[in-house]
């Protein structure tokens, strides 16, 4: 470590011992999320298992709660569930990433854990130099930074980022987020035999490829995997216009399903769904454990005109992760599962069976709370809408007859109520993980999940439902333990 990273760093802890009491006080602060110690965190990286451990690094900027020079934050895990921190991974010292370690990905070789991510640079005008950077460790928790593996190729702005990195058969491949010299998102694949000397294969996806046609100026964080035998891409294009009740916020993430042949350098592919309809879900990254299981993070947070009017901020923090959720690929559609694990912080648990609900604003014995997992089983709905309404600040709702599930949440800069939509064909299960700001709701074991922050009354704790027509279903509520 040099002068340059041990001040830095050193730096960082300050931030983090001098508004301690600041961010703990907050009682928006979430009990069984992953959030910044201080400061702004953003995009989960190199989400990997490593010698028996689960380990997330993630964008962080521990001066401000705003984006800037990024540093590379560290937890640990053996269960998904309780994190550890680790000693800062990166912070933004060498030429190549004055600006910030910006986001990439871990893979493990030879029992050594090697992180890429993009160096970012900006000289005194703005202008953006980009480089792909390597650095390894032998515990994974200390790092030695190796410097720039891949310089800009030509044919691309510096928007070129996010290298994820994955083994197929005898090849190291590198997939990265980019725009084109003439403004058009591409996702650009990448070989090597060695990690440290890669080959420019080109793009294998992007606006205007592969019949998509215009569809954004930029791709950011992509991610290619294999999932029942289908090669599947998570990438977040900027620049969509919103179609229907699809890409409504100001930056989309989603996934295309197909085929790739690694050779020819061509993915085949069918349409972008998204993978999130709430209002906070951004830059998802997955890995592979051990299990078999194809796992997931993402940012819960966005960047656009509601992010300055977090009340968080008035606490010295910003954003946190999703929790941890599986995917499972039926047919071409993407399902996400909360991993299993999270049902270890249950307890408390209150069951209603065979309800049979009929008027609105009904609220049940024992189900309400602000840390809680909702489960709303076998549902037979007759009418034209049934609604949750969730400390008197957020709401699901389903209306049968148009087959659409909508989420509404109240702004946080003026308290009106804002929604999110998405075509639901039927409706029969609804798992919910509520924290205190913080709300994901799982439809159908995952069919559709609608993600987002709320702001409620920190004395609420209610739960009320509410049909025009019947309904009848059962239901579970658990309190969650709360986690370090």
């Amino acid at each position: 470590m040099n002068e340059r990273e041990k001040l830095l760093i050193d730096q960082a802890y300050k931030e983090v011992e001098q508004y301690r009491n600041t961010v703990v006080s907050d009682p928006y602060r979430l009990t069984y999320h992953i959030m910044p110690d201080v400061g702004l965190l953003n995009d989960p990286n190199g989400f990997i298992r490593f010698k028996g451990e689960y380990h997330l690094f993630y964008q962080w900027n521990p001066f401000q709660t705003a984006h800037g020079a990024k540093f590379w934050g560290h937890y640990t895990s053996t269960d998904l569930v309780h994190w550890n921190h680790e000693p800062i991974a990166l912070a933004p010292s060498e030429w190549y990433e004055k600006n910030g370690c910006y986001s990439g990905s871990a893979v493990e070789k030879d029992g050594n854990m090697f992180l890429f991510y993009t160096g970012n640079v900006k000289d005194g005008s703005g202008n953006r130099e980009t480089y792909q950077c390597m650095a390894i460790s032998k515990d994974g928790v200390n790092f030695e930074k190796k410097g720039p593996v891949i310089m800009l190729p030509p044919g691309y702005t510096a928007h070129f980022r996010d290298p994820k990195v994955w083994k197929e058969h005898d090849k190291w491949y590198m997939i990265v987020g980019a725009q084109s010299e003439n403004k058009e998102g591409k996702a650009v694949l990448f070989c090597s035999d060695n990690l440290s000397h890669w080959e420019h294969l080109g793009p294998i996806a992007g606006t205007n490829m592969n019949g998509l046609g215009e569809f954004g100026y930029m791709w950011e964080c992509p991610d290619l995997f294999a999932l029942n035998e289908k090669a599947v891409l998570i990438v977040s294009p900027q620049g969509l216009e919103p179609q229907g009740d699809m890409y409504h916020n100001l930056f989309q993430s989603g996934y295309f399903v197909g085929e790739i042949d690694y050779e020819k350098v061509h993915f085949k592919h069918g349409a972008f769904t998204e993978l999130d309809r709430g209002f906070d879900f951004y830059a998802p990254q997955t890995t592979l454990d051990e299990k078999g299981r194809r796992l997931m993070f993402a940012w819960m947070g966005i960047t656009d005109d509601q992010e300055p009017y977090h009340p968080t901020i008035q606490h010295r923090w910003i954003h946190a992760m999703t929790l941890p959720r599986e995917l499972v690929l039926n047919g071409s559609k993407l399902y996400q599962k909360p991993v299993q694990e999270l049902q270890n912080l249950r307890r408390n648990e209150v069951s209603h069976e065979c309800i049979e609900l009929t008027k609105r604003d009904v609220s049940f014995e024992k189900i309400e709370g602000q840390s809680i997992e909702l489960k709303v089983n076998t549902m037979k709905l007759e009418g034209e809408m049934f609604d949750i309404l969730f400390r008197d600040n957020a709401r699901f709702v389903y209306d049968p007859v148009r087959q659409r599930a909508s989420f509404e949440r109240k702004r946080f800069n003026d308290n009106m109520w804002e929604a999110r939509h998405c075509q639901l064909d039927k409706l029969e299960k609804l798992q919910v993980f509520m924290d205190t700001s913080s709300i994901e709701i799982f439809i159908n074991d995952g069919e559709e999940v609608f993600t987002s922050r709320i702001y409620p009354n920190v004395n609420n704790s209610s739960i009320r439902f509410s049909v025009k027509g019947k309904a009848a279903f059962n239901l579970q509520k658990w309190d969650l333990r709360n986690t370090p």
